[in-house]
């Protein structure tokens, strides 16, 4: 199992070429099997598409239902074992999607597909781009 970063399911639905070789063939496996997409991607598109910085043709329910239909994603929704693990790494990222996702893999104890350099860097997390 590996968990996608939001930028990741969103290049990996509307735009595959903007994503590395690597990250191509590991969607490509995940299409046979299944992946992990948290339910804070699916906030952070939402908010992008409501603040107008990001457009993609369609709402973001229809995105998530157009996710849903593939069959290959399950969405992981945030619990409070997720947002204490949040709130006690020591990183000074400010982004509430990224830490969320963070402490995610670190409490599932999985790999995250990202292109984010800053999630790379983090240590304890094992990142693929």
């Amino acid at each position: 199992m590996i968990l996608l970063d939001t930028h990741v399911v969103l290049w990996w639905a509307l735009d595959p070429d903007k994503l590395s070789a690597k990250a191509k063939r590991i969607c490509e496996e995940m299409e046979r099997s299944k992946c992990l997409l948290s339910s804070t991607s699916i906030w952070e598109l939402g908010i992008k598409i409501k603040k107008g910085k990001l457009e993609i043709r369609l709402s973001i329910e229809e995105f998530v239902q157009l996710l849903r239909k593939t069959g290959v994603l399950e969405i992981v929704p945030i619990d409070e074992k997720i947002w204490m693990e949040n709130l006690s790494l020591k990183w000074s990222h400010k982004n509430p999607a990224g830490r969320t996702l963070v402490a995610t893999t670190l409490l599932n104890q999985l790999p995250v597909l990202t292109k984010d350099e800053v999630i790379h860097r983090y240590r304890g997390v094992k990142s693929i781009w």
